[in-house]
């Protein structure tokens, strides 16, 4: 038997706290069990606007360099991250994909055969979720493959 955890993070530490959430569940399998941890960053495409000459059409253009960038400060964060769910035997792998959060949560679940998401949630309510959206919601109504924890973000910081 083999059990994959995606954990989606979004580099603040009110995201991070799924983590010690998968790190008691890692524990709890039995050591027969293959356990894997896929932590998972989702950046933004970085878009820059370009104007042609002829046209007052304006082109929304990714820039490689832009999105490079942003991709390896993203697998930095992970690297540093990796420690908070450490259990013996257990590989942590960091992955980094560019685009649309939800869809990009659900897409790599799915592409890595993942047996589980573990997401955080900010908590957020009223004119804030509105304004901000809700990645996690999002999450949930994209009706993935993936069956999905999500872990309510509290005022302590555990990593």
């Amino acid at each position: 038997m083999h059990e994959r955890i995606l954990v989606a993070l979004d580099g603040s530490k009110e995201g991070e706290s799924a983590l010690p959430y998968v790190h008691d569940l890692l524990s709890k399998f039995s050591p027969e069990v293959e356990r894997e941890v896929i932590l998972l960053r989702v950046v933004p495409l970085e878009k820059v606007y370009v104007r042609s000459e002829n046209t007052s059409i304006v082109d929304e253009v990714a820039t490689e360099r832009q999105t490079a960038r942003v991709k390896k400060e993203a697998l930095d964060y992970l690297e540093k991250t990796r420690h908070a769910i450490t259990v013996e035997g257990v590989p942590v792998r960091c992955e980094v994909v560019a685009g649309d959060a939800p869809e990009g949560i659900v897409k790599t679940s799915e592409t890595m055969n993942a047996d589980l998401i573990a997401i955080s949630t900010h908590g957020r309510s009223g004119l804030s979720r509105w304004a901000f959206g809700s990645v996690t919601d999002k999450v949930l109504r994209l009706k993935g493959k993936t069956p999905v924890v999500v872990v309510k973000a509290s005022g302590e910081h555990p990593v």
